[in-house]
């Protein structure tokens, strides 16, 4: 208990009235404490009040509202504000702010409404929390009205009602609006800055972000994160890790947010040892254990291959949430590992958490991933069933690379015209990529078909349609789907593959010839193919005059050059591989004794001895 609280209780016991020799504002400053501290103090100090005044004082009573509110308890924060003989703006605002924070809008709007009528005059807060409950609704047709009652109170230039306007209007996607609201802002606070930073990221504007973020005359750690979470957000990871050092250079302390952000960062692009620096960080500052940063390590070294260690990381978390079951579904997932995916699933059903869309992709594709048709149907089933969440395009889509992966086509065929949403793209190209490792050429040329309606913009889908009539002999299909590609101007996407050596990142594309060590490269992948082909069990494409590699191939090489014999080699690739990629790494994990690992578009690679993780079903 603290000093002041102490001494409270003491007068009390000695019969001091509150009304007469006890100031109010240190009642409401007590109140307020142990909002912070100590909930259960604040209710006996309440207690202790009505005992000695039966008739709650307007301050103090609002004081109590924001307490119950803050800590958790609404229906005591709304028996207080009923009780009240007295509301003030304060009272009012208090109630408002309590409801809106459990996110009851509507009984929000109607206080708001109540206190209008009684009349009591809206200020500065009360307008900001409404302004609030706006931006939670995207309602910006509400939110207008509010800024025109903002100006008709001459209340719209303060810095919390313009800080919730340019809030409000970001949320509600009209950047135009936010900027004018900052715009006629006489002062600005940090919050104000954050506010415009937040509202170009959300629509996407990375460059104006970071012109304002320039312009603010002080940050704090809350300014750096924005900054962070955008460049993260949209994709650019190099950036947002520049972000991050130069946060450390000019002396910001990081917090978990930061932590959590910057290593997701290191995750999306698989950059290991800056993560495990930053782990470092993390652990150095006392934010290791937080567990949204464990939930990013997870997401790391899953990311990178390094599963084992994420399940170590995992299984060290004591109190586990959502993100962390799904962080480690989908790891093993991607690693191919499809029963362990199961196992997380069930262990996380039986510790009473519940699982959401995000659980049933994660287990639905970990049995795609292992051909676990049986196990997958039953998920697929139980997701309405025992839970009640409804399908989503993702999870048809995992339930047809299913069974298209275990040559059940006509099955797959008949769950995409049962489906109750129209199929996308994802879908039938699940459904033709099966076709065209199982040979069925009428079922793949409706799905090809399908695609083809939808007139989708996405390369991949136009290059496994030229694939497939490629497989079949039919070159005049190959010519109609490039010269369509053509006529719409949609390139295909350039495959490429790096690996990270010393620190920096290596980036290699098809027939790579910018490299500064690619002669040595060129002639390391050359010998070990010929080693391979004295195997007899290969026979690559230039013993018949072709030349060319893929871009994993010379990563791979590039790996063999450049780390010790110990180390196993990461590549990452934008792309799926493709057989002749699969075969090669595979047999030269069995020549050079050496563990690869490639994560392609799809999954993750563990090649040792001669074989791959994926048991050739990918």
């Amino acid at each position: 208990m603290g000093l002041g609280l102490k001494l409270l209780v003491c007068l009390l016991r000695c019969g001091v009235k509150v009304s007469d020799q006890i100031p109010r504002h240190m009642l409401v400053f007590l109140v307020h404490a142990r909002a912070v501290y100590d909930m259960g103090w604040g209710s006996h100090l309440h207690g202790r009040i009505v005992r000695m005044e039966p008739s709650l004082d307007v301050f103090v009573g609002s004081s109590l509202i924001d307490m119950y509110a803050k800590c958790g308890h609404l229906n005591y924060a709304r028996r207080v504000f009923e009780s009240l003989t007295e509301r003030n703006v304060v009272s009012w605002t208090s109630i408002i702010g309590g409801v809106a924070q459990f996110g009851f809008e509507e009984e929000a709007l109607v206080l708001f409404n109540q206190m209008r009528e009684v009349p009591v005059a809206s200020d500065q807060f009360t307008l900001a929390t409404v302004l609030g409950v706006c931006s939670s609704r995207n309602d910006i047709f509400l939110g207008q009205l509010l800024h025109a009652y903002t100006i008709k109170l001459g209340t719209e230039s303060s810095v919390p009602v313009g800080n919730a306007l340019v809030t409000m209007y970001a949320k509600c996607g009209n950047i135009q609006n936010a900027n004018h609201a900052f715009a006629l802002m006489p002062i600005r606070d940090m919050i104000s800055w954050t506010a415009m930073i937040t509202a170009f990221s959300q629509t996407g504007d990375v460059v104006k972000a970071r012109e304002y973020f320039n312009k603010m005359p002080e940050r704090n750690v809350i300014t750096w994160n924005s900054m962070l979470a955008t460049y993260i957000q949209h994709g650019f990871w190099e950036e947002g890790l520049k972000v991050y050092t130069l946060m450390l250079r000019e002396g910001v302390k990081p917090d978990w947010i930061t932590f959590a952000t910057s290593i997701s960062a290191c995750a999306d692009s698989t950059v290991l040892k800056l993560g495990n620096q930053i782990m470092a960080q993390a652990e150095k500052q006392g934010c290791g254990s937080n567990v949204s940063v464990a939930n990013s390590v997870v997401t790391l070294y899953s990311r990178c291959g390094r599963i084992e260690e994420a399940r170590k990381v995992f299984d060290s978390i004591v109190m586990k949430d959502l993100i962390s079951w799904n962080a480690m579904m989908s790891g093993y997932a991607q690693n191919g590992q499809g029963r362990n995916a199961i196992e997380i699933f069930e262990n996380m059903i039986n510790m009473g958490c519940a699982p959401d869309h995000i659980s049933y992709i994660s287990v639905l594709s970990g049995c795609s991933h292992s051909g676990l048709v049986p196990e997958g149907e039953h998920y697929f089933n139980s997701m309405t069933k025992d839970h009640g969440i409804h399908p989503t395009s993702k999870h048809y889509v995992c339930m047809v690379d299913l069974l298209g992966r275990a040559g059940l086509l006509d099955q797959a065929k008949n769950l995409i015209d049962r489906m109750p949403l129209e199929p996308d793209a994802a879908i039938w190209g699940a459904l033709l990529g099966a076709c065209r490792i199982h040979g069925n050429t009428k079922l793949a040329e409706i799905s090809a078909n399908n695609l083809l309606d939808l007139d989708v913009e996405d390369s991949g889908s136009y290059i496994l349609i030229a694939n497939l009539y490629s497989d079949s002999g039919k070159l005049e299909g190959v010519a109609d789907v490039r010269k369509l590609m053509r006529e719409k101007g949609i390139r295909k996407n350039p495959g490429c593959s790096w690996i990270e050596v010393d620190n920096r990142v290596h980036v290699f594309t098809v027939d790579e010839t910018n490299h500064p060590q690619i002669k040595d490269i060129y002639r390391t992948l050359e010998e070990i193919i010929k080693k391979i082909e004295e195997t007899g069990s290969y026979v690559s494409a230039s013993s018949f005059g072709f030349r060319g590699y893929h871009s994993e191939k010379l990563a791979v090489a590039f790996g063999l050059m450049s780390l010790p014999s110990w180390m196993p080699i990461h590549v990452m690739k934008n792309l799926r591989i493709c057989r002749d990629c699969h075969l090669v790494i595979k047999m030269i994990s069995n020549v050079t004794s050496r563990e690869l690992i490639v994560r392609d578009a799809n999954r993750f690679h563990h090649f040792k001895n001669g074989s791959c993780s994926c048991g050739d079903y990918w």
